[in-house]
């Protein structure tokens, strides 16, 4: 699925569904990634589920891991393809900005092989920890990873971590608790500003409803629990004091839906 295109600055936004799941609770949820078009240059926030999880999932992914998610594989879905049914070049894939390192967010990232990744410095630590939350698979093509440590700077009062780009103004945002390193995603472009959540909430409806089946599901999958209700309130407070914001996470089918042309 790829919903409504955003044109600022020369820069094009596309919103891409590269995750199709069906969990253990018949909850259906996307992966919602985002991909920053220029004349010459793509940009990824997160990637999706990828062409080698696709075709061969079961040694990818392993069977555990696809029944625990509620994997449905289907190689259109992939950001590959979506891109390439965009007409553009997946080649022209500069870099992946990652929210963290979850085989959902980043089993795409071999098919972008020269793509620089960009990360948080905790998060990458806790990949290479040993937490057996992360598949090793799709970092084994080795791309090249800048991490981005703790930093002063201030996006709308949140610790923000610039990106050096050079084609928009582009944080990471601290939203641990679901992983440790685990960050949203700042874009500001023009006068308009995204804030792209990752898994901080799987559903929106967590903000307002901590008995929501998905709540429990969210509180197993967090590597620290008492953070990730910190982020919770954090975002609950944020949204609060600014609407002119658009925020949105991964999995949140009615939030995709908010940038689908009707």
């Amino acid at each position: 699925m790829t919903a409504n295109i955003y044109s600022m600055d020369k820069i094009k936004i596309h919103h891409l569904n590269c995750v199709d799941i069906l969990t253990p609770m018949q909850l259906s949820a996307i992966g919602h990634c985002i991909l920053l078009e220029t004349a010459n240059r793509l940009i990824l926030i997160d990637t999706g589920i990828g062409l080698n999880d696709v075709r061969d999932p079961l040694k990818r992914i392993g069977k555990e891991v696809i029944k625990m998610a509620g994997y449905r594989f289907n190689e259109s879905s992939t950001a590959i393809r979506q891109i390439e049914k965009l007409g553009l070049n997946p080649a022209l894939v500069t870099d992946c900005i990652i929210s963290h390192l979850d085989n959902d967010h980043i089993g795409g990232l071999a098919d972008f092989p020269n793509a620089t990744v960009h990360i948080s410095m905790e998060e990458y630590n806790n990949f290479k920890s040993g937490n057996p939350r992360y598949l090793q698979a799709p970092m084994l093509h080795n791309p090249k990873i800048i991490t981005y440590g703790p930093s002063f700077n201030q996006w709308n009062g949140l610790q923000s971590r610039h990106l050096n780009l050079q084609i928009a103004d582009i944080s990471l945002i601290p939203l641990f608790g679901h992983t440790h390193g685990h960050c949203g995603v700042a874009i500001n472009l023009h006068d308009t500003s995204l804030f792209y959540i990752g898994d901080a909430y799987y559903l929106r409806t967590e903000l307002e409803d901590d008995s929501q089946p998905v709540s429990q599901l969210a509180k197993n999958r967090a590597d620290d629990d008492i953070q990730r209700i910190n982020t919770l309130n954090i975002l609950r407070n944020f949204i609060n004091q600014h609407p002119e914001i658009i925020v949105f996470g991964y999995h949140d089918i009615k939030e995709l839906d908010q940038f689908i042309c009707n």
